[in-house]
């Protein structure tokens, strides 16, 4: 038997263990998580897998395409010369590692190519990878009562994009200095749109959600998706009201803070289609709005009854100004922790 032990490691064999032990003592009262951190949301489960090996995220369908990680870039910006940047770092990011995009509001190029650049992003995405363009429904309002709304089909043929999003925002209108006012309900433009073209259309919010009436509206239409847009993340409402003067901002403020949670819309969502039945038919979803980390995202996707992804702006937008090395950093992290946490957590 004694000739089958394995020997002690030996300094030659180990030459990080002291190093390694001294640190566990200077930071082992740093590193105590008391109680009432604990994250409730899962189920630690250490003896169900091995560590999972890089590019272990089952591939799957949404949005016509086959993306390898439940992720989305959701709708940034345009315009500028950073957002040049940040557009194309982004769209890099989501062809290297097969998730998809929706772009930032492209208004500016319904009557000009002058800034097309900022959101041609496809060469860099690939044909493989889901691209959205993105109007406001104001912006549509206007191309309706104009007779312009065939300018719609050109948008989508100048970017290559694969459909449309229609961004909802009556609270952001209202409290810009600036903002349009609809002269119609968003049900009724939306409509009009699904009616008359035959691109896919994606109908998201712009940072307070959507209430269950209005989800369970969106749910009996022919959308490729919904976008949550939940309250929790940047607010548009929010941010528009504090370029605004100090009285509106008085006024108005409470009105920034209604609005709805990613976690609550993902129980509005289970209810709706379990009320609706074989009535649903948008059945993909792409859950945003407050999600902080890729254990939101796999929480919320898996929680969700209906193939989803989860789309991250701030978090994307911080690391997406610089240098492409650091958002395809970013970018990996975010994957393997996702494969950490497929092989070791339960949702509860």
């Amino acid at each position: 038997m004694s000739e089958n032990i394995i020997p002690p490691l030996t300094p030659e064999k180990d030459p990080t263990a002291a190093e390694r032990k001294a640190d566990h003592i200077n930071l082992a009262l740093q590193s105590q998580v008391g109680a009432d951190r604990l994250d409730s949301r899962f189920y630690y489960e250490p003896l169900t897998a091995a560590h999972p090996a890089p590019g272990s995220l089952p591939a799957f369908d949404f949005l016509g395409k086959t993306f390898k990680a439940p992720m989305w870039v959701s709708s940034m910006t345009g315009g500028t010369e950073l957002a040049n940047r940040i557009n194309h770092n982004l769209a890099r990011a989501c062809g290297e590692f097969g998730f998809g995009m929706g772009l930032g509001s492209c208004r500016a190029l319904l009557y000009s190519d002058e800034r097309l650049a900022d959101f041609d992003v496809r060469h860099l995405i690939g044909n493989d990878a889901a691209l959205y363009a993105n109007l406001g429904v104001a912006q549509l309002e206007e191309l309706i009562d104009a007779g312009d709304l065939f300018l719609l089909n050109e948008l989508i043929d100048k970017l290559s994009a694969d459909g449309l999003i229609i961004h909802v925002n009556p609270l952001q209108e209202w409290l810009q200095p600036e903002g349009d006012r609809f002269q119609r309900a968003p049900l009724e433009t939306i409509r009009t749109v699904l009616a008359k073209f035959d691109f896919p259309v994606i109908v998201k919010e712009v940072g307070q959600g959507f209430g269950y009436e209005s989800l369970k509206t969106l749910f009996q239409l022919p959308l490729a998706a919904v976008d949550f847009a939940a309250n929790g993340g940047t607010n548009f409402s929010k941010l528009e009201l504090l370029r605004s003067d100090p009285v509106r901002q008085a006024v108005y403020g409470s009105l920034a803070n209604v609005g709805h949670s990613a976690a609550e819309m993902v129980d509005m969502t289970n209810r709706i289609f379990a009320e609706l039945g074989d009535k649903v038919q948008c059945r993909e979803v792409i859950i945003s709005g407050g999600v902080k980390s890729f254990l939101d995202g796999y929480y919320l996707t898996e929680k969700i009854n209906t193939t989803a992804v989860y789309g991250q702006a701030s978090e994307f937008l911080r690391h997406a100004r610089g240098e492409y090395a650091e958002l395809k950093s970013f970018v990996e992290g975010q994957i393997r922790g996702l494969e950490l946490a497929r092989a070791f957590l339960q949702v509860r």
